[in-house]
């Protein structure tokens, strides 16, 4: 392959991490460009993070991992930072999740603005999809000038996994949720990402759940980090890892077969097939 033909391609970052959060990091991160060229000073952040429900890594967010990250954009000149986050509807309000797993008092000793996306405003957003005529997304998210995505890697008991394509699901209005789960939720949740596009994600792997999810199941250890910027790209890859450990909810199928890809892909919402993207390891 020619260079040319390299640069021209999404890349995937992957890497297997060390004793040292903030530079692994920042090595998966430079594996796909580095972050000087995704995001500007000036830019208002947001970070939303997996608080789907108060259960411990990887079933929501590793609080040392979210102040991993935010330390990293810090010292790369990226000070205007916002942490967000929406929990499950079983788990709701997220304001006792968030007191659970104790971000208010991260986000105070980082000096970073958190915001409860329940307790804010909602922006109406038309897609025309083919299930979904509109979201209601997080206005936070909506203003936001660059979006990164902090998803775990994860089973999920209905959708079959969640990570990249799931997760705009906490950015949108909760009681508009409900219709989600009445039928073709793989394609719904999909088509939320017309909305919605993060402008890097983060994927944490360190442990993953094999079964059940997204809030209980079997852990597995893969030992690895993700960073891409293509939602498509970034979950084939990560489910290659899952089904590699076995992972159960129905994932038996080719990887591109998955409806959430499948659907994806016939959306635009990301690569089309393996040849579209690198995978770039260390």
């Amino acid at each position: 392959m020619s260079k040319s033909e390299n640069s021209s391609k999404i890349h995937v970052g992957r890497i297997t991490i060390t004793d040292d959060l903030i530079a692994d990091i920042g090595r998966c991160v430079n594996l796909i460009g580095g972050i000087q060229g995704m995001i500007n000073p000036n830019d208002n952040i947001l970070v939303k993070v997996n608080l789907n429900s108060p259960d411990r890594y990887p079933a929501s967010s590793d609080l040392k991992f979210i102040k991993a990250v935010v330390e990293f954009l810090k010292n790369n000149g990226l000070i205007h930072i916002t942490i967000g986050a929406s929990s499950g509807l079983a788990w709701h309000p997220t304001s006792n999740v968030l007191k659970k797993k104790k971000l208010p008092e991260l986000t105070d000793k980082l000096g970073v603005h958190l915001v409860n996306f329940d307790e804010g405003e909602w922006v109406k957003i038309p897609i025309q999809g083919q299930y979904l005529q509109e979201v209601h997304i997080a206005k936070a998210a909506v203003e936001a000038d660059r979006i990164i995505y902090l998803p775990n890697m994860k089973t999920h008991s209905l959708a079959r996994f969640s990570m990249g394509l799931k997760f705009a699901v906490g950015l949108t209005k909760p009681d508009t949720r409900y219709f989600l789960h009445k039928g073709d939720l793989e394609e719904k949740i999909v088509e939320i990402n017309l909305a919605v596009q993060p402008d890097l994600i983060l994927l944490d792997a360190r442990k993953c759940l094999v079964t059940r999810g997204p809030a209980k199941g079997r852990k597995k250890k893969p030992g690895h980090l993700f960073a891409c910027t293509d939602l498509i790209a970034l979950d084939v890859e990560a489910l290659k890892i899952l089904k590699s450990f076995k992972a159960k909810n129905r994932l038996n199928m080719p990887v591109w077969e998955l409806p959430q890809i499948a659907y994806a892909r016939k959306l635009n919402l990301g690569v089309q097939n393996e040849s579209d993207y690198i995978l770039l390891s260390n």
